[in-house]
């Protein structure tokens, strides 16, 4: 039996294989126990195999290369309009390699163990951030239950907390929990603090982050995070990759005519975020003169909205982060404005 190419559709357990030979008609069709996976794989000669990208998918990725198969991973989205009828594991692994089979099919790099583990920890301060924001709005909402607010932002915590300890009106079992919530939110921020101090020190032993702490807008923590998260060589250009993170315009365009709407906000929530957060702290200092303002920023302040300037400078700082680490370019200065 030829093989020209096996879909792989993963799960904790079971893994459903799909085999096609070179007239891409169906020739293996199978389930695997996961204790049985490696070993099948190890009799067979060397053959494509193709699985959806996600975070298991990059271990079997690294076996199955070390088995001496050539190994593609496919963005889940992709395989998506593949699926045929009812959705089960036999469909989903048939859908992969429909996907695999067409020309200019995008793929995602294998991860190496190393960098998956580095990985953890932007995973990790993301999870503490969305708590820390989940335990500060409960605490918001339960106060403002009892007719007390307080200013938005982590900062305006304490005297929230204050606020609450000083109201009469309030019972002291509503006062007990507004402490246990306090208390949890500042656990939260001690324990960013030193996920944010382990970052701090990845940066400084990180030429590429250190490289791109200079481009105005790009603090440590977002250098870091560009430099551990992304892979400039996945994308084909800088526009590639500003659509990668959902900074370009959805596209509406049909019978000739060309329309644009707002950005898709597709691709990587974190670094989006991070990107425009910076675009905006230049924003707030851009003044004529300025060794970080250039003259393109201030005529789009000019003329647009802040927030939408924002995001096209989001879009503009991308695209430089791309050639900088795709080229190992170092950050050029754009002319001042006058």
């Amino acid at each position: 039996m030829k093989v020209k190419r096996i879909a792989i559709d993963i799960s904790k357990h079971v893994f459903t294989l799909h085999g096609v030979d070179d007239q891409e008609r169906p020739v293996l069709r199978r389930d695997l126990k996961r204790a049985e996976v490696e070993t099948f794989f190890g009799k067979l000669d060397g053959t494509e195999v193709v699985m959806e990208a996600c975070g298991g998918a990059h271990h079997w990725g690294r076996v199955l290369t070390r088995l001496g198969h050539q190994v593609r991973l496919i963005p889940a989205q992709y395989v998506r309009p593949f699926v045929r009828r009812a959705k089960n594991d036999r469909t989903d692994a048939e859908a992969i390699n429909d996907a695999a089979s067409r020309p200019g099919m995008p793929s995602v790099a294998v991860k190496t163990a190393q960098h998956q583990a580095e990985l953890i920890i932007l995973k990790h301060r993301e999870i503490l951030m969305a708590q820390r924001t989940q335990a500060i709005n409960a605490l918001r909402g339960h106060a403002a239950e009892f007719g007390v607010i307080a200013a938005k932002g982590t900062a305006q915590v304490q005297a929230l907390l204050d606020k609450l300890a000083a109201d009469p009106a309030i019972p002291a079992v509503a006062c007990a929990m507004f402490v246990r919530i306090g208390e949890h939110a500042a656990e939260l921020d001690r324990q960013i603090a030193a996920v944010d101090a382990d970052l701090l020190a990845r940066h400084k032993a990180t030429p590429v982050s250190q490289m791109l702490a200079e481009v105005p807008g790009i603090g440590p923590i977002t250098a870091i995070t560009l430099a551990l998260g992304v892979e400039p060589t996945a994308f084909a250009s800088g526009r590639h990759f500003a659509a990668w993170l959902g900074l370009t315009p959805k596209e509406h365009s049909t019978g000739g005519k060309q329309r644009l709407g707002r950005i898709s906000k597709a691709g990587n929530e974190r670094l989006r975020s991070l990107l425009v957060v910076g675009a905006m702290a230049v924003i707030r200092h851009a003044k004529a003169g300025k060794p970080s303002v250039s003259a393109w920023l201030l005529a789009l302040l000019a003329r647009k909205p802040r927030k939408l300037a924002a995001v096209a400078l989001a879009n503009k700082i991308a695209r430089v982060v791309w050639a900088m680490m795709a080229r190992g370019e170092v950050y050029r200065r754009q002319p001042v404005a006058a």
